[in-house]
């Protein structure tokens, strides 16, 4: 079990993150709702406040705040490119993960015919399933599932071989669970995809901001990830393999551009929040060390991940030993991201919530948060879902103890 280093710089992190001033009820707020959207450090926001104070301006001008947009764009797709292991010609940007993933369905699709497969699972938020569930009824393909264990909050691999067979087109695997926090080992996934010359898409909005990521070392053919998810604006991401999107056809405007990766961002992208994207990614940097970025940021995450993980596990340790109070959780040998989901007995997820910002300035979230399947598996969402309570690295022990000594309130 990895514990949080005692010179973990936590005021030099809190420092970083202008939200954390903010006081509710005359109380400074805990904010604990990191999976469904991390605060954003302040090199970010000046980021974005810098572009616009120069001015913004689209493509391909003879002016130099076009120019300016450009390298803003370029910069942005080689953090990427370090933060992922990809190259920065890979890396294309969109409103969100949910609509890239459409986007690239809806594209691949073209090449698919009636009888063809792709593969979800019970696991994944419904942004790495529906998108390939209304492609494949559009084209006439068969869907097939990855099932949960009930019992281990982990997928069943039982039937992997039948389930990603010759027929199957697309196998679409979330990294870690958004909602329970149960990491994914993907390995098994890409061998068999890649044995039956299948396409494997990775989730990876959740595990972005806690698990290093090597997009090639994990054969993954499409990777996608959300920048408000690890400390920066509201951006998607994508980082395609090269001969995939070489290839691949998005629905667009017949002026716009047909080469990669321009093709596959329709219409004016969010310069302002590209301009953020790097500052956020350099946030990991700042704790690693090594003589590249992508050195400095794999060395970083891990030093983040032992303070995360040490909140995360005095948290659950803590509500565990609660009456009344049921963690959610897969077993002591799996890997979780600092994600803790719970329900208290006889008290609806939503009012919890509506009692810890009211009454202590704790901000959680309720809901099966679009892990709708897994929800229905778990037999949570007729009671209103999960308690969700996320660490991050501006997440403190006091914070913790806190939301522990709340829920004992109730």
């Amino acid at each position: 079990m990895k514990t949080a280093k005692s010179n973990y710089p936590i005021t030099k992190v809190r420092e970083q993150f202008p939200a954390l001033k903010r006081t509710y009820k005359d109380k400074t707020v805990a904010y604990f709702d990191g999976p469904g959207g991390s605060q954003v450090v302040g090199t970010a926001i000046q980021a974005i406040t810098n572009y616009m104070e120069k001015g913004g301006a689209n493509l391909h001008g003879a002016f130099p705040s076009s120019w300016e947009t450009e390298k803003v764009i370029s910069e942005a797709r080689l953090a990427v490119a370090d933060f992922l292991n990809v190259q920065a010609n890979e890396v294309a940007f969109g409103a969100n993960m949910t609509t890239l993933t459409i986007a690239i369905a809806n594209a691949l699709g073209k090449n698919f015919k009636a009888g063809d497969e792709v593969v979800v699972t019970e696991m994944d938020h419904r942004a790495n399933i529906d998108p390939w569930i209304m492609m494949a009824e559009d084209r006439g393909l068969t869907v097939r599932w990855i099932k949960v264990d009930a019992e281990t909050k982990t997928l069943d691999l039982t039937q992997l071989d039948e389930l990603i067979n010759e027929k199957t087109k697309i196998v679409a695997i979330g990294m870690a669970s958004n909602a329970i926090g149960t990491v994914v080992d993907l390995k098994p996934f890409a061998e068999r995809a890649k044995k039956v010359g299948a396409l494997l898409v990775a989730d990876a909005v959740h595990a972005a901001p806690h698990l290093p990521i090597d997009r090639d070392e994990m054969q993954v053919d499409i990777l996608l990830c959300s920048a408000y998810k690890f400390f920066g604006p509201h951006i998607g991401i994508v980082a395609i393999k090269e001969e995939l999107f070489k290839h691949l056809q998005p629905y667009k405007l017949t002026t716009s551009p047909d080469y990669y990766p321009d093709k596959l961002e329709t219409g004016t992208q969010n310069h302002e929040g590209i301009a953020g994207i790097p500052s956020a990614i350099e946030f990991f940097a700042q704790f690693g060390e090594g003589e590249t970025r992508r050195e400095r940021i794999l060395n970083g995450i891990e030093e983040v991940e032992k303070h995360e993980n040490a909140l995360a596990n005095r948290l659950r340790e803590g509500l565990s030993a609660i009456e009344g109070v049921t963690v959610t959780q897969a077993g002591a040998n799996v890997p979780k991201t600092p994600t803790v989901a719970f329900q208290v007995s006889n008290i609806k997820p939503g009012d919890i919530c509506k009692t810890l910002a009211e009454e202590h300035s704790i901000f959680v979230a309720a809901g099966h948060f679009y892990a709708s399947t897994l929800g229905d598996v778990l037999s949570v969402n007729d009671s209103g879902g999960w308690v969700r309570a996320g660490l991050a690295p501006y997440n403190t022990e006091e914070e913790v103890e806190r939301l522990i000594a709340a829920i004992k309130n109730l």
